[in-house]
């Protein structure tokens, strides 16, 4: 899961610091996550599935599919 936030970020053309912005965490943390190096709350994983337009699913590895049906 950790490498899908991270391509996702990429993928949009940000920063590390613009999502964190965005999920009112520093950039550090943010790092963290896209590591694996911290636990993803749910509340932020829902975030990041909102942000970046995908299923929470897909972040978490369980589809390859972006999208819920």
């Amino acid at each position: 899961m950790y490498p899908r936030i991270r391509e996702l970020r990429e993928d949009h053309d940000m920063k590390q610091r613009e999502p964190a912005s965005i999920l009112n965490c520093s950039q550090q943390v943010y790092s963290n996550y896209e590591l694996g190096q911290r636990d993803i709350p749910t509340d932020i994983l829902i975030q990041l599935s909102r942000l970046y337009n995908v299923s929470t699913d897909y972040i978490l590895g369980l589809t390859d599919n972006k999208k819920s049906h």
